[in-house]
């Protein structure tokens, strides 16, 4: 049974960083691309980013490139996030997802002053 299980978020100035982790089980982490995506209060979801499953490969939303890094260490079955210069327009729930299916509940981001 996939389980994916976010963690790392809270409230954070503008111009200020996050980390978020995913713990992943039930599957064969490393050998599954893996994405964030997020969904901010009354809107639709948006994709992040995305990784390979080996780590080499990753690509990014317009809106967050520059600004977030994606990562992972297969050896733990984590997913990270990595969330510099934040601005109030990445306020969302964020979620990582299983590339073929599965999602987590999610960890909330608010950025504030």
């Amino acid at each position: 049974q996939v389980q994916l299980v976010e963690s790392g978020g809270g409230l954070v100035q503008p111009g200020g960083s996050l980390r978020l982790s995913c713990a992943a089980s039930g599957f064969t982490f490393s050998s599954t691309a893996m994405n964030w995506a997020r969904q901010a209060p009354g809107k639709g979801f948006e994709w992040v980013s995305r990784i390979d499953s080996g780590g080499a490969s990753t690509t990014y939303a317009d809106s967050v490139k520059g600004r977030f890094t994606i990562s992972r260490v297969n050896a733990e079955n984590t997913l990270y996030l990595q969330m510099n210069s934040l601005k109030p327009e990445d306020t969302a729930m964020y979620y990582c997802i299983k590339e073929g299916g599965g999602r987590g509940r999610g960890t909330q981001v608010i950025v504030s002053s």
